[in-house]
């Protein structure tokens, strides 16, 4: 098993909804990118939601979220883990990001979505009992992963949900 690190933040100051992943597979570490791997509906979503398509450079992407108010992150700084897997990090080696740092930094984030349930389990394990009441944003809530390893659920039904949500969020 090897240790891996997450990525910073994809941030600005008009930052109003946060989406936490983590943490970075494989093939996102490999490419230095959020959500990677070719099969993961992340870009795809939040293309149709922020008007930047998955086929767009990177760096357009992530202006893209920017601009619609959207930050990106993952839960754990680093951990010790074997492939890609969330079910194979080695909880003992979990190490959370700055999220008191983080909160204090984007006043204007009201809102925590979590791709997945690792992302959400981790967030409310390790990070919320750290942080200060007023520092944290009251409204989380969990989203299907947008991994290919989320088999229960189809790709449209996935996509639904997270447009629904993030338009709701975003147009409020």
């Amino acid at each position: 098993m090897s240790l891996v690190r997450s990525f910073p933040p994809i941030a600005d100051a008009k930052a109003r909804v946060l989406i936490l992943g983590s943490m970075p597979g494989l093939a996102s570490l490999a490419a230095g990118q959020y959500y990677a791997h070719a099969q993961n509906l992340f870009w795809q979503i939040l293309g149709e939601v922020t008007g930047a398509a998955a086929s767009l450079p990177y760096a357009t992407r992530v202006r893209a979220l920017k601009s619609s108010g959207i930050a990106l992150w993952d839960v754990l700084a680093a951990c010790v883990r074997e492939g890609s897997l969330d079910s194979a990090i080695d909880a003992a080696s979990i190490s959370v990001n700055d999220f008191g740092a983080f909160y204090r930094a984007h006043p204007g984030i009201v809102q925590v979505f979590f791709n997945g349930a690792k992302a959400e389990a981790s967030y409310r394990r390790h990070v919320l009992p750290a942080l200060a009441d007023a520092i944290a944003p009251a409204k989380l809530v969990r989203l299907p992963s947008t991994s290919p390893a989320n088999a229960s659920m189809s790709r449209a039904h996935k996509q639904k949900v997270w447009k629904r949500t993030l338009r709701l969020s975003l147009s409020a």
